[in-house]
C-alpha cells in the first residue's frame, strides 16, 4: 500500500499536549475483533482513563460502549476522533469533524496519510495527527515521566 508522505503533522509536544487536553475519543473504523489493531488501540485508551466512543457501521456494543453509526450521531461532545480507516475516506472524516465544531484533535493512525484532509482540519482550528498509533505514542510518553 502506498503512502504519501505526512507533510502536515503535530510535533511531540503537541502530541503530549493532546493527551493532557483529550479525554473524549471517538474511534473510527473500531472493529469488534480483539485481534484487530484498532480493537487493541482502544482498549488500551480506555484501560488508560479515556472515554471511547466507537463509530462503526454495525454491533451494538464494543469494549462496553454504545456503538454509533457515524460521528454526526454522538450526541456529546468529543475531543479527538482516532482514524482507522482508509486514506481517501479522511476527507469525509475531516468535513465530518468541522460539521460537529467540538473535534479539538484530528488523528489518522500508522500509514494513513491524506495530507489535504489533515491540512483542512488544521485550517479549521485542529491540531493533526498522521501516520502515527495513539497507543505507542501515549505510551513513549508514559514511559518518559
Amino acid at each position: 500500500m502506498e503512502c504519501e508522505f505526512p507533510s502536515v503533522n503535530s510535533n511531540k509536544q503537541e502530541i503530549k499536549e493532546i493527551f493532557q487536553e483529550v479525554n473524549t475519543i471517538a474511534v473510527l473504523g473500531l472493529s469488534p475483533d480483539p485481534e484487530k489493531p484498532s480493537h487493541r488501540v482502544a482498549k488500551y485508551l480506555q484501560e488508560e482513563g479515556f472515554k471511547i466512543v466507537p463509530v462503526y457501521p454495525k454491533e451494538v456494543t464494543i469494549l462496553g460502549e454504545k456503538v454509533y453509526r457515524s460521528l454526526a450521531e454522538i450526541p456529546f461532545p468529543v475531543d479527538m476522533v482516532d482514524i482507522f480507516r482508509a486514506a481517501k475516506a479522511l476527507d469525509a472524516v475531516a468535513d465530518a469533524c468541522i460539521a460537529r465544531g467540538d473535534v479539538k484533535v484530528f488523528w489518522a493512525q500508522k500509514e494513513i496519510v491524506n495530507n489535504a484532509a489533515a491540512q483542512k482540519a488544521k485550517d479549521a482550528g485542529m491540531k493533526a495527527v498522521q501516520n502515527m498509533c495513539t497507543m505507542i505514542e501515549h505510551a513513549a510518553l508514559n514511559e518518559g515521566q
